[in-house]
């Protein structure tokens, strides 16, 4: 099997099944990651890279105009090093629990900062919120499903990363570009982009939340399950007689 393969990413993620957008994306990322020189970068390093191009989108945004153009590129380069980062730590063996760990911290720190791009460029603040809150309880959902046993990400949802960066790129292009607003709501933008992510954000948790419910086992390892009915009568009936096999106790 091809090392950094999506097999072997499904493999690493408890098997979870990657089809449509997300697996062309996985082998165009995997496919990046093989590339010598970028195959030679630290993974953290990547990883540091996605979040310093995330806070230069934030930046460009603020600046408003027609910089928010360049919070497009920065935003859809931190997509790309989101990616890359995981990518070239499977690929070339570097894949490390630490290294996961810096991963995920980024990538909350980043949503937060693309839901504050959307506010610069004009989304009303409470859309906002609701928009990181909805990211923050969905990945909190997921750890905490992965510590009582579930492997791997549960499901892949609609409303994954790649789906976040794409609003937020679709927004500040169109700030950038079209200011006037979109021509179907005249709603700005990021206001749209905004409302798709909190729709796409609650459709995303259901989708986990079943996948949760399928995955995450019924009991700890090394715990007792629930005592059947047949156990129960057949412990009765042995009840106060040696274990088969076992002599009878002395008796005085």
């Amino acid at each position: 099997m091809e090392p950094g393969g999506v097999r072997g990413w499904s493999d690493l993620h408890g098997g979870v099944e990657v089809s449509g957008p997300a697996r062309v994306w996985l082998r165009g990322v995997q496919r990046l990651a093989a590339v010598g020189p970028v195959a030679r970068i630290p993974p953290d390093a990547l990883t540091a890279a996605g979040l310093l191009s995330t806070a230069g989108a934030l930046a460009a945004a603020v600046a408003g105009g027609r910089w928010a153009l360049l919070s497009v590129l920065l935003v859809v380069l931190a997509g790309v090093l989101d990616g890359l980062d995981g990518a070239v730590a499977l690929r070339s063996g570097r894949a490390r629990p630490l290294g996961a760990v810096l991963d995920a911290t980024a990538d909350r720190v980043g949503d937060l900062l693309l839901a504050a791009v959307l506010a610069v460029l004009g989304a009303p603040p409470p859309w906002c919120a609701a928009a990181a809150a909805l990211v923050l309880l969905h990945e909190y959902v997921r750890a905490r499903a992965q510590a009582a046993g579930m492997p791997g990400a549960g499901a892949v949802t609609v409303a994954e990363r790649p789906t976040r960066i794409i609003l937020v790129a679709v927004a500040a292009l169109g700030a950038g570009a079209l200011p006037a607003g979109t021509p179907l709501t005249g709603w700005d933008w990021a206001t749209v982009c905004a409302v798709a992510w909190v729709v796409v954000g609650a459709v995303g948790l259901v989708h986990l939340a079943v996948g949760v419910v399928r995955h995450v086992p019924a009991a700890f390892p090394g715990q007792a399950g629930p005592t059947s009915p047949d156990t129960i009568s057949a412990d009765s009936a042995t009840s106060g007689n040696p274990p088969p096999g076992c002599a009878e106790p002395p008796t005085r």
